[in-house]
């Protein structure tokens, strides 16, 4: 057994070859507002359509932590014509973390070729802090999906964040050897763009097996790092608790850091992830990492 066979598996649901549906198609959107009262952050909005919606808050790190939040999407996965649309913000003073029970999923396309879209809109006010930290999304064999995160910070806010995907189930043979993923990242501060980014990912196209490209990787992940008082010193830090790698690679630019990771392991990647958070949430927050309980379940 392979560490990508550890991602949560499923079968995907069968094409049978009949027209897309629209008035099938499963529409859910999320809404959340997180606000500072008397220093301990609350949950003050939690609006949802559809099936999307959250547990209750936690707060493991103490009331006056970061309060933590389980995004709750019962299907796990999405097909032809889905709409998945979050909505996050982040009040002065307040402190949020926000992950998944489990990985989420986007499945072999219909006969149409409809994609699947999900759309990720957070917002961090001034003073504020957000961890953004979901748990793997897996593309089947055939899927066509646009996903796409958009990250808009007040003044001083501070933001940790990372997206980790895996095409196909190798361990499965099902490799990922058609379909396409579009994936879009926008940050700004203050209205000012930070970090813009549209990556495709087509299995047919050269970019995906070229070196100078995807280079085959089956796996991939993007964390980012906002607001750390030294970015040097972190980026240092990070090279000596990751180690030396082919796989990873860390630079600053505009004031917003970034670890890549492309390979072939679906857990290795989750590891550098939570072994990068582990390493800069001190620097940011002023705080130790305080793994969600869900991550161990």
């Amino acid at each position: 057994m392979t560490a990508f066979e550890t991602c949560r598996d499923a079968t995907p649901p069968t094409d049978s070859g009949h027209r897309f549906d629209a008035a099938r198609r499963w529409e859910a959107s999320l809404n959340l507002g997180f606000a500072s009262r008397r220093d301990v952050t609350r949950l003050v909005r939690a609006r949802h359509r559809g099936p999307l919606r959250v547990q209750r808050p936690f707060y493991p790190e103490g009331a006056m932590g970061a309060c933590h939040v389980y995004l709750l999407h019962p299907p796990g996965g999405l097909v032809s014509g889905d709409a998945l649309s979050i909505d996050v913000g982040v009040e002065a003073g307040a402190h949020a973390l926000l992950t998944t029970p489990a990985a989420s999923k986007l499945y072999r396309a219909d006969s149409q070729g409809v994609a699947a879209h999900q759309q990720v809109r957070l917002r961090v006010e001034e003073g504020a802090s957000l961890e953004w930290l979901p748990q793997e999304t897996i593309a089947f064999n055939g899927a066509r999906g646009e996903q796409a995160t958009t990250l808009a910070l007040a003044g001083s806010a501070r933001c940790l964040g990372w997206e980790v995907l895996a095409l196909g189930r190798p361990a499965s043979e099902l490799p990922y050897v058609s379909g396409r993923i579009d994936q879009r990242f926008r940050l700004t501060r203050d209205g000012k763009p930070l970090w813009i980014e549209r990556q495709p990912l087509d299995p047919s196209h050269p970019r995906f097996l070229g070196r100078w490209g995807q280079g085959g990787a089956t796996v991939q992940a993007t964390l980012w790092a906002v607001g750390l008082p030294d970015e040097p010193e972190a980026v240092e830090a990070l090279r000596v608790a990751l180690g030396a790698s082919t796989r990873w690679a860390v630079t600053v630019r505009h004031g917003v850091l970034l670890v890549r990771y492309l390979g072939q392991e679906c857990r290795e990647a989750w590891g550098l992830c939570e072994d990068a958070w582990r390493v800069l949430r001190p620097r940011l927050l002023d705080l130790e990492a305080h793994a969600p309980r869900i991550w161990r379940t």
